[in-house]
Order: C-alpha cells, then structure tokens, then sequence
C-alpha cells in the first residue's frame, strides 16, 4: 500500500522558503499534488522547477482577498479538489513595544491572522461538499506561552488558537479536520537564518528546529486514520529554554 497521502492535492501558503517549503518537498516524494502559493513568485518557480509535474505556482498574497479566492479557483480547475489546506504564511517581528512601528503590526496580523482566516474560508465550500478535509495552520509556541520579548507575535499566534479551537467543532460533522501545528524556533529564513553553519550550530546545540523537522511533523497530523484529530502538536527544541 501507499502512503495515506498519497494522490492527496495539498495548497500550501508561504510555500516559497522555510517550513512551507520543506513541507511542499515532502509531500511530494509522498505523491502528493501541490498548490504553491506565495508573494514571492522567483522563488515558487524554482520549487516547481526542482518538484516537477505535481506543483502548481499561484503567486498569492493572502492579505489579498482576489488572490486568495484566485488560489482556490485555480487550484479545482487544475486538480479537481481540495484535500488539505495548510495555511502556512506568516511573518515575524520581535522587541520592545515602545520601539515597534504600529504599522508593521498591522501588516503582521494581516498575515498570521486574516490571511489564515480568508483561506480557511475560501477553502470550506468544496471541504464541505466533499464531506472530507484537512486544515492544518502553522501556529506557535507564542500561541500557548506569553513570549516577552516578541509580544505582537504572540498575540498573533494566540488568536490562531483560538481560531482552530473554535473552528475544529464548527467543521467536525462535515468530515473536516483543523490542527495546529506549533513550533519552537526554527533556524530558517523566517528568523532571519540562511547560513548553513549557522543553522548547523544551532542544531547541534539543540536550540533550534529545522525547517524539515516541523515538515516532518505535518505529515504525521495529515497522515492519521480520518478518526484521529491531532489538534495541536507542540514542538521545540531539546535544549530551548521557555
């Protein structure tokens, strides 16, 4: 037999670097077929050059309702279905309250919050027709924990939880399943890592994930019998102190 996965046509936001990416490239050894949804259109390209046939490139901005609803649109005209929505995107800015730019913030929960609430309900109609999906959103351990020095974040996260809380029981009898997955920190471009001895150090010290680890760890809450929700799975590094 195949993997559960296998045939399974995936999107993915922020698929163009980190975790997105690393996930995009597993799912496809496993036979899944992919949407690659990003801002970053150079980069999505060269991934469906290495991916091949199964991946899709739909330049997405999820803050962006045309190109959300867009991404959907072309993701059935293609692949006929959705099976999973992970809904990835996000950005990042640590410090100090009084030395933040408002403005910033509002760009970052338009990301890690509205833009994971516009796919999650441009995606809902056909999961529910089909009786059957998967919502997987990229949370944190700023979600669960009160992370001083990256407060904006946090609440960012926070309200991701309580999003796929609340959501998970609404969409259960339409066969639906919500997780969120949520890790530590992740040596990847999302905190401003991109040296591989840097990213090296970091795991050999224990103090930072890489981005294949929380790949790693989608696939197993994709992956369980229909029966099992997994919905949340806390992931940190060994040696993080938080």
């Amino acid at each position: 037999m195949g993997h559960p996965l296998e045939g399974k046509v995936v999107i993915i936001t922020g698929a163009s670097s980190g975790i997105g990416a690393a996930t995009a490239r597993a799912l496809a050894r496993l036979g899944c077929q992919l949407t690659l949804a990003a801002r970053s259109t150079d980069k999505l390209r060269l991934l469906a050059e290495e991916l091949g046939a199964a991946a899709l490139v739909v330049p997405t901005d999820v803050t962006v309702g045309a190109d959300v609803t867009q991404m959907v649109a072309q993701t059935l005209a293609h692949f006929g279905r959705i099976d999973v929505l992970f809904a990835n995107a996000g950005i990042y800015i640590p410090g100090p309250v009084i030395d933040g730019e408002p403005d910033e913030w509002a760009k970052l929960m338009d990301v890690n919050v509205n833009g994971v609430l516009r796919c999650v309900h441009a995606v809902l109609p056909q999961m529910t027709a089909q009786g059957a999906g998967d919502i997987l959103i990229t949370s944190s351990i700023s979600g669960f924990i009160d992370i001083h020095w990256e407060p904006v974040y946090s609440a960012s996260k926070h309200a991701v939880q309580g999003f796929v809380h609340t959501l998970r029981r609404q969409v259960a009898a339409s066969g639906i399943r919500v997780g969120a997955l949520a890790p530590g920190r992740v040596a990847n471009e999302l905190w401003g890592m991109t040296d591989a001895t840097e990213i090296d150090r970091h795991i050999a010290e224990r103090i930072s994930l890489r981005s294949e680890d929380v790949a790693e760890a989608a696939i197993f809450m994709l992956s369980r019998p229909p029966h099992v929700t997994i919905r949340d799975l806390v992931m940190l590094p060994q040696n993080q102190d938080l």
